[in-house]
């Protein structure tokens, strides 16, 4: 896929969603990085019916930390693999409130050291709490990155690399966004609704449907 058409389809994606927001719902850097840590293999429906019960009662490193484990599962049990994230996340808020002053780091090496942080979670982080132009790959941004010939990989790593690279920079920042949002709805796995696709005339998939 050539430049041209790659600035076409942000483009035609910003026209249709200007200013585009992740769907967690949060109000500070640490709710947010707790309800991405806990929407690892779960939806953010489900994520943020939990977190809507929970944040209102702890929603600092410290205070989660006074729930303590069995009381933070409480809020988390309708979230899948809630027992091993309602354990990392005890850690995760210990490491911050003892190495970071009970403040998320703005770093990914940092982020990534927390307990149950990985890659793309810090990269959403980064993105949607702290405005840098990083690129967090999840299924979606990979099926969307490699469907379109936006960015193919053969991994996520390769695939974040790729976009960017090519993704142009005045798009950078809200890609991460419109992708996402692109695959979750029009992009979809099983079938693609190809046919009412904004970017479709540019997309290089070539097992299109006229969903």
């Amino acid at each position: 896929m050539n430049k041209q058409k790659r600035t076409e389809i942000f483009t035609r994606l910003r026209a249709e969603n200007p200013n585009p927001e992740t769907e967690l719902e949060y109000n500070s850097p640490f709710e947010l990085l707790l309800a991405v840590a806990l929407s690892a293999q779960a939806t953010d429906v489900s994520v943020n019916k939990a977190t809507r019960k929970l944040f209102p009662v702890a929603n600092t490193p410290q205070a989660i930390l006074q729930l303590g484990e069995d009381g933070l599962k409480d809020y988390i049990k309708t979230i899948g693999l809630f027992n091993s994230k309602a354990k990392n996340a005890i850690k995760m808020c210990q490491m911050l409130v003892e190495l970071h002053d009970g403040e998320v780091p703005q770093q990914r090496k940092l982020l990534e050291a927390l307990p149950g942080v990985g890659r793309k979670t810090a990269n959403v982080v980064l993105n949607t709490a702290f405005k840098q132009p990083v690129m967090a790959v999840d299924t979606h941004i990979f099926r969307v990155s490699n469907r379109t010939k936006i960015a193919p990989g053969k991994n996520v790593d390769e695939v974040e690399d790729k976009l960017m690279r090519f993704v142009p920079k005045e798009f950078l920042m809200d890609a991460h966004h419109w992708l996402i949002l692109h695959g979750r709805y029009t992009c979809v796995a099983r079938k693609p609704k190809c046919g009412s696709c904004i970017i479709e005339d540019l997309c290089e998939f070539k097992d299109k449907t006229e969903v």
